[in-house]
């Protein structure tokens, strides 16, 4: 079948986050289709001609184009248009590589990309055992996401999870220049990469303990320059936790945010001896390019599931009595998992680190 196929239909939606953890199915697919042309329906922002997944994918090789999926898509006009397209282009497979919403919904959309003329559908999760992250015994914790997407692809092969290869970004050598560009400041001191922002309110650290930690960490590493990456609009709230640094330290700080894209933003963090951040986008770009993580996050998921892939992390997790609760906003509880994280707990696993 991978011979004679020529055009293999990829299904994944979500953030910048989902793309990077679905990295090594994407990577099975292209092992598995390497002369297809693979193309994925993904959902795009509002207003942006491309989506979240081409800004992580560009240059790789990986996908080779995209189909325009509306979230939450209920107009019959919108899904005649999406089947449209998709009957014309003639997928002869789908890899379905979606996040768990239940069996029922499903089997619904193995129905729709039959009736697009799909005729092998591989990965859809009809079955409970496929939706759920498994509990493994041997590491007494559940599953991580990137493997549950994987096993649901075994038909294609051993994904190699433990092989870096197999979260390779395959950065260009333009990318891997800009960074170096971006880092020029710190005149080839060792760097500390850091991340303050998220995009949710439940998985906010605070500003204030990241001024507090990088106070603290600054004297402890005297000979390192800080960068902070992120979106324009944390640009802010990164040079507030910078002063924290300032007020210890005369070594170089490079605010980034808003400056490079992910792919750019990846190639400084290739560059960094340690990335520190939340459970965020930036949190999996560090991983992937294989830099060890300190990460800091909420109990609003399960433990591990989401935590960036290797041995090579440090997760500071606090499993409260209301772990798994996936708010997005958390106000009866006051983020309790989250702010009884103190700065000495951090601080700690940056040593882990760092030494």
């Amino acid at each position: 079948m991978a011979i004679s196929t020529r055009r293999v239909l990829i299904y994944r939606l979500g953030s910048l986050g989902d793309t990077l953890i679905a990295l090594p199915a994407l990577h099975l697919v292209a092992r598995a289709f390497p002369q297809a042309e693979r193309r994925m329906l993904t959902n795009f922002p509002v207003n942006v001609k491309a989506p979240a997944a081409a800004a992580i994918l560009e240059n790789s090789n990986l996908v080779h184009g995209y189909f325009r999926y509306v979230v939450g898509m209920r107009s019959p006009g919108e899904l005649l248009s999406l089947w449209w397209q998709l009957l014309r282009w003639r997928p002869q497979v789908l890899v379905y590589v979606g996040s768990a919403r239940g069996v029922e919904s499903a089997r619904r959309d193995a129905k729709f990309f039959r009736l697009c003329g799909i005729r092998h559908l591989i990965g859809i999760p009809v079955s409970e055992d496929m939706q759920q992250n498994r509990w493994e015994e041997q590491t007494q914790t559940l599953e991580p996401e990137g493997a549950r997407l994987t096993r649901n692809l075994s038909v294609l092969g051993d994904a190699h999870l433990e092989d870096p290869a197999s979260w390779d970004l395959r950065l260009t050598a333009a990318e891997h220049a800009r960074a170096k560009e971006a880092l020029a400041a710190a005149a080839g001191m060792p760097v500390i990469a850091v991340s303050v922002g998220t995009k949710v309110q439940s998985k906010d650290w605070g500003r204030e303990n990241w001024r507090a930690l990088l106070h603290r960490l600054a004297p402890l590493y005297p000979n390192h320059a800080l960068v902070l990456c992120g979106a324009p609009e944390e640009a802010e709230a990164s040079d507030f936790a910078a002063g924290g640094w300032r007020q210890s330290c005369s070594t170089p700080v490079i605010n980034l945010c808003g400056l490079l894209n992910p792919r750019e933003s990846a190639g400084v963090f290739a560059q960094a001896r340690i990335f520190i951040g939340h459970d965020s986008g930036p949190m999996h770009l560090a991983a992937a390019v294989q830099t060890p993580c300190v990460a800091i996050f909420a109990a609003r998921n399960k433990p591990r599931v989401w935590f960036p892939y290797g041995k090579q992390h440090r997760i500071v997790y606090h499993q409260t009595d209301c772990w798994g609760c996936g708010l997005e906003t958390c106000i009866v509880e006051k983020k309790r998992c989250l702010t009884s994280i103190t700065v000495d707990e951090v601080i700690t696993e940056v040593r882990a680190v760092l030494g």
